[in-house]
């Protein structure tokens, strides 16, 4: 039987990626959309089998109307609280009162279930969220992915490309995961069609340290890529909240402090993912942090 999937944040980066892998299977999608948005229908509206459905999150009928016949929602939404718990919390209620079996949350991160409370904002609200999840009656599957390798080569400063230097802090070989988007996309709709999903899937298309990093930039561009130690997590962790009390705008999703809290999620080994599943749904040929970096730098 064809499966509907309704995909939150399709007009997004990772959600247009998450659309364009559903429809490589038997699926019908349909896309949520505010009613003062045009964007999805510009992108969608030419695809048969992409359904644009118009509803705000604060009304809860019309959700609840969009959400009719679905078997799974899809959460690709992006941003602090207003969206990552409040929205999401809405979506989840009328998913509940339209009877939809699933839900996958927009989670797409590194293992946040074990992080020090204050140490990282977004994390903590996807937290937050799951707790509620883990409370409705409703059958839950998040994907956990560690970074996006793509961040390496733009808004993570791991690498200091014009420098030839890694950073690191405390550790130069504590286990980084990283996993492309594309990658990601491709897991998630596997899992929305996977109906014995557990609570969890965790995927890595590579696990590097900053020391193996090195090692590969030195190898692709004939320069010695030294490490250099940037710190200890505390202290990082200090910086990112003199950074966070001195920002003007709190609810920007990816301000500089919140750089600071993944590095030191990572870095500490809180955040890292200890039951990857590469072979969940087969053979795969994931994309490697050296792939990425062959591409970045054209060689």
């Amino acid at each position: 039987m064809t499966t509907t999937v309704l995909v939150a944040g399709a007009t997004g980066d990772l959600g247009g990626r998450i659309v364009r892998e559903l429809l490589q299977h038997d699926t019908r999608v349909r896309v949520l959309t505010r009613p003062s948005s045009t964007g999805a229908q510009r992108q969608f509206a030419d695809d048969d089998r992409i359904d644009v459905v118009t509803a705000d999150y604060t009304d809860g009928p019309a959700l609840v109307t969009a959400l009719a016949g679905v078997d799974v929602v899809v959460s690709a939404v992006s941003g602090t609280r207003a969206v990552i718990v409040d929205a999401q919390r809405a979506l989840l209620d009328a998913a509940v009162r339209a009877g939809v079996p699933r839900f996958i949350p927009s989670d797409y991160a590194a293992d946040y279930r074990s992080i020090t409370p204050g140490s990282n904002r977004n994390f903590e609200l996807r937290r937050e969220f799951a707790a509620a999840l883990d409370a409705a009656p409703i059958r839950a599957t998040s994907v956990l992915n560690g970074a996006f390798t793509d961040m390496l080569t733009g808004q993570a400063p791991l690498i200091l490309f014009d420098r030839q230097r890694v950073l690191y802090w405390s550790s130069a070989d504590q286990v980084l995961d990283f996993t492309t988007k594309d990658d990601v996309a491709r897991v998630t709709a596997l899992v929305a069609l996977d109906a014995d999903a557990p609570r969890v899937v965790e995927v890595a298309g590579d696990r590097v340290t900053a020391r193996s990093i090195a090692d590969t930039m030195s190898r692709l561009t004939g320069t010695p890529f030294r490490l250099q130690w940037a710190g200890t997590t505390g202290t990082l962790s200090a910086m990112a909240r003199i950074g966070r009390r001195l920002s003007k705008d709190d609810a920007e999703p990816f301000p500089a402090w919140q750089g600071m809290q993944y590095f030191v999620s990572m870095f500490s080994g809180e955040a890292e993912l200890h039951h990857v599943d590469d072979d969940r749904y087969g053979p795969h040929g994931w994309t490697s942090v050296r792939d990425v970096l062959t591409v970045h730098l054209g060689v």
